[in-house]
């Protein structure tokens, strides 16, 4: 076996790296420490960097919370508020709703009613055995409240409670084909109880219906055959139904009161497509109204200069679109919207021929997700046989950016608009113009906007709707997805401000899930957080001075999605509690009964937390800076000026006779130019 042997022997070669020690430096590391980290070979300094590099960042990570638990021990700690009383019902609560001195419960299992202050139950409706998701209850006076409900398939269900109990009206969206069953997203009832709105989508489309409640005649109805009423009640007692899918023929068997009135029926905006005129004067013959701003159809923009311009995005933008994966299908997906109800205002005028009351709704604001108009609709509509499936707005808002959220004031004369650019603008809709435009700097997206109540309007005594406040100053609670709220002042004289009232938490748990205005007290909000945590907040000073705690044994159901309603006519809180640790035979009362804790706010010294501040006399037209004596001075004008509308049917009548005259000439001088 041969073997190779070297005829040299091997030999170190010289150190080639430049940073390393050389012989008369020997005391390196005792004259520049630092310099250790730079002699090590690669990859060594880089390890050594980056776990440098994460022992700095965990240093100010712990810096900076050992900062804030001190500056939290600094703070003046809120006062703890425990229920005054607490009750439990059969089945697992999913809603709570309040109205006058009854309190009602969504379940598991149906509805049950409650009676404010000893919270003992008086009625019961379990017929079918549906659960309910959502519940929407309003006070019609002389012992009469009507109710909405959401059950877990999306049927909508009005009732009328009367005499402690529930009477079934009818289901609104109940359809005898199960294909064609359409599920319910929201439902609003304005103040008296005139009208109701539900959101309705199915599986291509979404709409929105508007329904007049003829709650006068529930009332002589129910007074003439008080023994109907029930026995009405009776058999909803009875089991007569047996599954969700035949309350159909019973429904129709059992109703002894007035069906509600389907009054608006409205659909989300259509794409703006290519324009079929030929000329301007084609398009203004085809006008059929006076509007002077619309959702943009009437245009003269072709098909080829849509796809024209498409071409152009695409090839300047074609990296941007391919990075972020533009979606190739175009189907219509269920889109959601957002309604409120409106009394009569300047903004939205009503016919002569139109009777209107200061107190009913008299229109609609709806505007639909992704889109950049705010359409309204007046509601004083002659009831026709066949309802119109796509009605045109009467006024139509056009905003720079789409519209993210909306809210309307409690005393209906204020309404707010933000849109996806951050955005805010505060209308005041009875003089007819904006009364703040103000914009979060920075990249937010704003989640939910809510009125405050001001100390003027806290008080026993509120204004009418269409008076002038005593409090000049208007305050807009704004949330952000961020858990960051913000509360914006505008007052009407001078420029308005926006306080950040909480940062981003630096803790996940801490983050913000519901902010709720409380009307009972002016600038109050209650802040719902991810632990469980409910506080109120005085907007005034940014500070948390109460803080409403469930016992120890309980903790605050789902606080990401908390289930609780703020009571302003008892002022009090009522808040669902689930137990904490339970064994396995409490686990399974769980399941059967939920406890609602009640937070009386008469047993709490919060009058002394939120302070009346003393109203401010309204100032002479004198002492008033400039614009705002020209915004009275128009408003007094537009006043004198109500005939104006009247008229501008017979201007645009005369505007078309003067185009088709043109068109006509036009047509003759090109006959006489043919050889």
């Amino acid at each position: 076996m041969a073997v190779y042997i070297r005829k040299h022997p091997l030999e170190i070669p010289p150190p080639s790296e430049k940073d390393w020690l050389k012989d008369d430096e020997e005391d390196f590391f005792l004259q520049d420490p630092d310099r250790k980290r730079d002699a090590l070979p690669q990859p060594f300094r880089m390890i050594n960097k980056l776990v440098m590099l994460v022992f700095e960042n965990a240093m100010e990570i712990i810096e900076r919370r050992e900062m804030l638990r001190e500056a939290q021990k600094l703070k003046v700690q809120p006062t703890k508020c425990f229920p005054t009383a607490e009750f439990q019902v059969a089945g697992r609560a999913n809603c709570l709703a309040a109205s006058g001195k009854y309190i009602f419960v969504g379940l598991s299992v149906g509805l049950a009613a409650f009676k404010m202050p000893d919270c003992k139950e008086v009625c019961a409706w379990d017929a079918v055995k549906t659960e309910i998701c959502a519940i929407h209850a309003l006070d019609l006076g002389n012992e009469r409240h009507v109710l909405l409900a959401v059950d877990e398939m999306g049927l909508v269900w009005l009732f009328c409670f009367y005499k402690e109990s529930f009477l079934l009206v009818i289901i609104l969206n109940e359809v005898e084909d199960i294909s064609k069953r359409s599920t319910c997203v929201e439902v609003v009832l304005p103040p008296g109880g005139d009208y109701a709105g539900v959101l309705l989508q199915d599986s291509t489309k979404a709409w929105l219906e508007i329904y007049r409640l003829p709650k006068d005649s529930w009332l002589k109805e129910m007074e003439k055959s008080p023994g109907a009423a029930a026995g009405l009640a009776c058999s909803e007692r009875r089991s007569s139904w047996t599954s969700v899918g035949s309350p159909v023929s019973a429904n129709k068997a059992d109703t002894k009161l007035s069906l509600p009135v389907l009054l608006l029926k409205v659909k989300p905006p259509k794409p703006i497509t290519g324009s079929s005129f030929k000329s301007p004067l084609d398009a203004l013959k085809k006008m059929d109204d006076g509007s002077m701003l619309g959702l943009g159809y009437n245009h003269l923009i072709k098909d080829s200069q849509w796809e024209q311009q498409e071409a152009i995005f695409r090839s300047t933008y074609r990296e941007y679109l391919e990075a972020e994966g533009e979606r190739e299908s175009k189907e219509e997906i269920p889109r959601c919207a957002t309604f409120h109800f409106l009394l009569p205002s300047w903004i939205l005028q009503v016919g002569p021929e139109m009777k209107v009351q200061p107190d009913v709704p008299s229109g609609i604001s709806v505007h639909w997700d992704g889109s950049h108009n705010l359409c309204l609709y007046l509601l004083n509509r002659p009831l026709k046989e066949k309802v119109d499936s796509d009605p045109k707005p009467d006024v139509v808002w056009p905003c720079a950016a789409p519209i993210a959220c909306s809210a309307v004031s409690s005393c209906s004369r204020y309404l707010a608009l933000a849109c996806e650019d951050a955005t805010i603008t505060i209308w005041d809709k009875h003089l007819g113009y904006p009364l703040s435009v103000t914009a979060i700097l920075g990249e937010h997206l704003i989640r939910s906007i809510h009125f405050l109540r001001s100390s003027a309007a806290a008080s026993d005594e509120t204004p009418c709707p269409g008076t002038d406040p005593a409090c000049p100053i208007v305050q807009l609670l704004v949330l952000c997805t961020d858990s960051s709220f913000y509360l914006v002042k505008a007052p009407r004289a001078g420029k308005a401000s926006i306080t950040l009232l909480a940062d981003r938490p630096e803790d996940p748990n801490l983050a913000v899930s519901v902010v709720v205005p409380v009307l009972a007290f002016p600038s109050a909000a209650m802040v719902f957080s991810w632990d469980g945590t409910v506080s109120l907040m005085n907007t005034a000073t940014s500070q948390i001075v109460y803080c409403f705690s469930t016992p120890p044994s309980h903790a605050v159901a789902s606080p990401w999605q908390p289930v609780f309603v703020v009571d302003s006519v008892n002022w009090c809180l009522l808040l669902r509690g689930d137990m904490q640790q339970q064994a396995d035979t409490l686990a399974q009362s769980r399941a059967s009964h939920s406890t609602i804790f009640l937070f009386d706010f008469n047993s709490y010294s919060l009058k002394e937390a939120f302070p009346k501040e003393p109203d401010l006399p309204l100032k002479s037209l004198q002492n008033l800076p400039r614009i705002e004596r020209c915004n009275i001075f128009l408003r007094d004008r537009q006043q004198s000026l109500l005939g104006l509308r009247e008229q501008l049917p017979e201007y645009w009548s005369r505007l078309r006779a003067q185009a088709a005259a043109m068109d006509e000439e036009r047509q003759n001088v090109k006959g006489q130019k043919k050889p």
